[in-house]
């Protein structure tokens, strides 16, 4: 039987809806180069740059030291 005070895992959090002018006008810092989006994963990509800017709170977070590496999976 489980325990009904045992902590409930928490769901990952639901993106917010980055606004699509912004997308429009965002290019990688480090490149200069155009970026995807990926809403599935909520993150911006720069192929050119080999890494993805998270997105948190609907607010693109474009600071390379905080971007994945694309080889990292």
């Amino acid at each position: 039987m489980s325990d009904p005070h045992a902590a409930m895992p928490e769901a990952p959090p639901t993106p917010v809806a980055v606004d699509p002018r912004l997308l429009d006008v965002l290019v990688c810092p480090l490149t200069k180069g155009p970026l995807l989006y990926d809403r599935a994963a909520n993150e911006l990509i720069s192929r050119a740059a080999g890494l993805a800017y998270p997105i948190r709170d609907g607010i693109p977070i474009m600071l390379a030291e905080d971007a994945r590496r694309l080889d990292e999976g």
